[in-house]
């Protein structure tokens, strides 16, 4: 057994090159005849129902704003109830016919029963659940004291998105609805000072992935991998975009590109799109990509320091 396991890690990445080197360039191009097929058909979302958790600012917000646009209904949670009322306010002159508030906390799962049910209660059916709550907190690992501090991120991140899909997944069978999951490049971009809030994000992609395989065409699953975008909660990341360099999107932006991806069925968004390059280096040459990033933080954290 041993000298087949030997003889397959040998002979198969060969073999698979050869493979992706005939096969690489038609399954692209048949790749993008589908994006443009599912581009043209694309999901008409008017008088249709979508929840979006974190909805009381930042991509939340403005994903409320393009589904309003759309003329959809809206159902909108976070724990700010006066953000909540001021962004429903808004939503309703964008074009939304019908939009409910409801306070609640993510991380309770009676909160997360509770929001699912007075949703369809309200409306009478789920058409699209938008995973989009989450916190974010800024430190080094080393810096850690008290580990339970970190709780409420994978509470909130990780947790909220579970608790919100169990209880909405058999109201969006019913419609063949789809799930919109905000992850984000942390998943695979080992970004310093962020490494909970990370490792939380990496978690949610390798759980929905798995959700995906189990629900199949019963429900489509859009996972973003979002890099910095504009918002209240990534301010706190200026000193990491520093750092890095990498440049910040409008929320506008990426709330447009969510909106028309979830429409689309698409499987994965990377905003903004030329990130996707970064993952590929990951994969590719991950030692030559972390050593940037440790050379880049370990600098700058010595001019900080020095100055």
């Amino acid at each position: 057994m041993d000298f087949l396991h030997k003889f397959l890690g040998i002979a198969l990445p060969p073999l698979m090159l050869i493979v992706f080197s005939i096969t690489l360039a038609p399954f692209l191009f048949l790749k993008f005849l589908y994006f443009l097929k599912r581009s043209k058909y694309s999901e008409n979302v008017a008088g249709k129902v979508i929840l979006i958790t974190g909805a009381s600012s930042g991509i939340g917000e403005h994903v409320a704003y393009e589904y309003a646009r759309r003329q959809s209904c809206l159902a909108l949670i976070a724990r700010r109830e006066d953000r909540l009322q001021e962004v429903a306010n808004r939503a309703r002159q964008l074009g939304s016919p019908d939009v409910i508030v409801v306070p609640a906390d993510v991380s309770k799962v009676e909160d997360c029963k509770r929001f699912v049910d007075e949703t369809v209660n309200h409306f009478g059916q789920l058409d699209h659940l938008v995973n989009n709550a989450g916190v974010i907190r800024f430190e080094l690992f080393e810096d850690s004291i008290q580990f339970s501090d970190y709780a409420s991120i994978m509470d909130i991140n990780f947790w909220g998105s579970i608790y919100s899909t169990h209880n909405a997944v058999p109201h969006l069978r019913k419609r063949k609805g789809k799930i919109v999951v905000l992850a984000s490049t942390g998943a695979w971009l080992a970004m310093p000072r962020l490494s909970f809030y990370n490792a939380s994000k990496a978690a949610l992609i390798s759980f929905f992935e798995t959700l995906r395989v189990e629900l199949g065409s019963h429900i489509g699953i859009t996972i973003v991998t979002a890099g910095l975008i504009k918002s209240e909660m990534s301010t706190n990341l200026s000193k990491t975009a520093k750092e890095t360099g990498i440049l910040a999107k409008s929320t506008e932006g990426c709330a447009k590109a969510i909106v028309a991806s979830a429409c689309r069925g698409d499987m994965y968004l990377t905003e903004p799109s030329w990130m996707e390059v970064i993952f590929w280096m990951k994969i590719m040459c991950s030692e030559v990509l972390e050593w940037c990033f440790h050379s880049a933080f370990v600098k700058r954290r010595q001019t900080s320091k020095d100055s």
